[in-house]
């Protein structure tokens, strides 16, 4: 990995906007799949693991994208944390090359769409085609957050944040009530943490819910052809990353 150099005042900006346009991109994509692929969440494949437990212990039927949501999340993760690691090993630096791997996976999202554009089941092919690189990416997207954003909230599974927004908003408000008691001045060093926390996790939950809303409201009136804002976004980011605007971690 690249020697660390100091962050110029543009840098350290770009690398906390980046985790919220992450945020909003993928809600954005989960918003615009609800919609257009009948009830899927793309983003997150926390209900994938309902479905394969329901075909599993009573023979439900499921559609073929819900089973194969889980392996295709978990390839995108595997292949960007081992091209990281390739990539670390030999000095070359990975930010660019897995923000350009998600583009160019929702790139291939949005030309499959594009090709067919009436899509009329959630097992017609094209469906599964747009699922399954929407995955992907999402995959490839929480492995580089992970691995290249140090510290940061997930940009799209929002469970555990939407917990930790729970405990730490709590945490803050009791100890500025405890506060009054002088007992609760060893309890201030924690606060403290707990509102570094809040303030990188509030605005992302903030960005998905804002690219849920406006994915759902771009799809009912652009259909699958709304994809090309995360597409530029992501395009955006990945130039930004190689131009060093912001430095591996």
């Amino acid at each position: 990995m690249d020697e660390p150099t100091p962050s110029s005042p543009l840098s350290e900006r770009t690398r906390q906007l980046l985790p919220v346009a992450l945020g909003y991109a993928a809600g954005y994509v989960d918003g615009c799949t609800f919609v257009a692929l009948f009830g899927f969440f793309i983003a997150q494949v926390t209900g994938s693991f309902v479905v394969a437990g329901a075909v599993l212990a009573a023979g439900q039927h499921s559609r073929l994208l819900d089973l194969l949501a889980i392996p295709a999340f978990a390839l995108g993760a595997a292949v960007a944390s081992a091209l990281s690691a390739i990539l670390r090993h030999r000095g070359v630096r990975a930010s660019p090359i897995l923000l350009g791997l998600e583009s160019v996976l929702l790139a291939g999202m949005l030309a499959t769409a594009l090709l067919e554009p009436e899509i009329q089941n959630p097992d017609q092919p094209a469906a599964l085609i747009v699922g399954l690189f929407g995955l992907t990416a999402m995959g490839v997207q929480n492995a580089f957050v992970g691995l290249h954003v140090k510290g940061a909230p997930s940009t799209n599974v929002m469970t555990t944040n939407t917990g930790n927004l729970a405990i730490d908003a709590a945490h803050v408000l009791t100890v500025a009530w405890l506060a009054r008691f002088a007992s609760a001045a060893s309890s201030l060093p924690e606060a403290e943490q707990a509102r570094r926390r809040l303030a990188e996790t509030a605005p992302i939950v903030s960005a998905f819910l804002a690219g849920t809303v406006s994915g759902t409201l771009a799809c009912r009136v652009l259909g699958f052809a709304c994809l090309a804002l995360p597409l530029a976004l992501l395009s955006i980011l990945a130039s930004l990353a190689a131009l060093r605007q912001f430095d591996d971690a």
